[in-house]
């Protein structure tokens, strides 16, 4: 699904329709780790952001963008968890319906925060094709309009909003490192970023196990069938056409990382700034780890994108 990308222009009007209602995000330092890579480290914590996941800029910017006529129909997307529940929060923000396909496998923590955010949930199986199946025959059904979680103008747009707060957090950034999963937020950041300074360098942080991104811009054409096998199940979903074509032009450098890599990483970052965030969000600074070469002397923005993790499941 190709969509039109969105402009600078777009991204600062998403910033200013998500301020009521979104979290300006603290950026954290610490010292012990910018030691362990050698760099300056900025972490811009989107796990303490509304539903827990960078994910509720987007869907806030998306459900706000609608006329009242589209907004009376409500909304519907597929989602492994947060943008699900940031879809049904945003939506509860204006008062109107909200429909979520889920895939099976989803983490429970995040399947009881949609439902409990007031959405109506829909199951199918754990494949690309099967939620967006599931997702067009909810829409069919009902009439709601559809909230891609990353093939969407104003959804890449505020997304990108968290990359414009953290450049305003911390001047002179030389890096900008974000997750990939369906490339939402890669898209929307590297946007953002080269519209306030074209030198920083924007990397995308991938599990070895989802690396369709990472394949697909070494190929130079998108993978559009790929089984996933990652721990880091909000990296899971491909990379969208229209997400690819912005990590191309904006020359985005994928990292791959492993599932055991990017754990070492998330308990790392437990330990030292005492937060809590997913597998999924620790894959930055795993790839900063692996890389640590790359980042030496230099200062890294590093975007942890949510926090939202089944404590139940962890197996200590």
């Amino acid at each position: 699904m190709s969509v039109p990308l969105p402009t600078m222009d777009q991204i600062r009007d998403a910033a200013a329709r998500i301020a009521p209602y979104a979290v300006l995000t603290p950026v954290l330092r610490n010292a012990a780790l910018d030691e362990m890579v050698g760099a300056q480290l900025f972490f811009k914590c989107e796990n303490l952001q509304r539903g827990g996941a960078f994910k509720f800029r987007g869907a806030c910017n998306a459900v706000w963008s609608l006329s009242d006529e589209e907004a009376a129909r409500g909304v519907v997307t597929h989602s492994s968890g947060n943008h699900g529940n940031a879809l049904a929060m945003a939506a509860a923000t204006r008062g109107i319906p909200a429909h979520v396909v889920v895939p099976e496998g989803a983490v429970l923590a995040k399947l009881e925060a949609i439902e409990k955010a007031g959405a109506i949930l829909h199951r199918c199986a754990a494949t690309t094709a099967a939620r967006e199946a599931k997702a067009a025959e909810v829409q069919q059904a009902t009439g709601a309009i559809l909230v891609h979680p990353y093939a969407n103008t104003q959804v890449m747009a505020g997304q990108g909003t968290a990359a414009l707060e953290l450049l305003r957090q911390a001047d002179g950034l030389d890096v900008l490192i974000t997750p990939i999963g369906g490339g939402g937020l890669s898209s929307g950041s590297a946007i953002a970023a080269h519209g306030i300074d074209p030198t920083i360098k924007v990397f995308g942080a991938e599990p070895a196990g989802a690396d369709d991104t990472a394949q697909s811009l070494a190929r130079g054409a998108r993978i559009d069938h790929f089984a996933a096998n990652t721990i880091c199940d909000g990296l899971r979903t491909l990379v969208g056409e229209s997400n690819l074509e912005a990590l191309h032009t904006h020359r985005v450098e994928v990292i791959t990382v492993t599932d055991e890599e990017s754990i070492a990483a998330m308990r790392e970052l437990w330990r030292s700034l005492k937060l809590v965030v997913e597998v999924s969000s620790a894959t930055v600074f795993a790839a900063v780890l692996k890389q640590r070469e790359r980042f030496a002397g230099k200062r890294v923005g590093l975007v942890l994108t949510g926090g939202n993790v089944d404590l139940d499941a962890l197996p200590w």
